[in-house]
């Protein structure tokens, strides 16, 4: 399953995902795992929680980060939820049709019964009508 987090930069979704998974942490029944474009919120997360900083691999595309992800779950196999923060930047999907990748993200959560809950740094209407239903919270 995906979920949304969106609307434009500094409008809170930073802090709604923080919260969201350090919350997460007290019923979680598995690995929670929080990747985003740096390490900066790293004192922020519960220490329970895997932050991954996805610059320090050097994806290139959507592709690549698929893969990613599908690297991540293959090695961990009580994962429950992965939190994106800075979605667009991270995929590299930033002025691209994100339809595609978040389908994709989908069909994956399906497979391994696992919840992404993403951080897109987009406004309502600039998000395409096939993934509308994906919108969590708007910030």
């Amino acid at each position: 399953m995906v979920q949304m987090i969106i609307g434009n930069k500094g409008k809170g979704k930073t802090k709604q995902l923080l919260d969201r998974a350090n919350s997460s942490v007290k019923t979680a029944n598995g690995n929670i795992v929080y990747i985003d474009k740096s390490s900066k919120h790293m004192l922020e997360l519960n220490n329970k929680i895997r932050l991954i900083d996805a610059s320090s691999f050097g994806l290139r595309n959507s592709d690549e980060f698929i893969g990613f992800i599908l690297g991540i779950i293959s090695q961990d196999h009580d994962l429950e939820e992965m939190y994106l923060d800075s979605f667009l930047k991270v995929a590299h999907l930033e002025g691209k049709d994100i339809s595609a990748t978040i389908q994709e993200l989908d069909k994956i959560g399906k497979i391994f019964g696992l919840t992404f809950i993403l951080s897109v740094s987009l406004d309502r209407q600039d998000i395409p009508e096939t993934i509308a239903e994906k919108i969590h919270i708007e910030c």
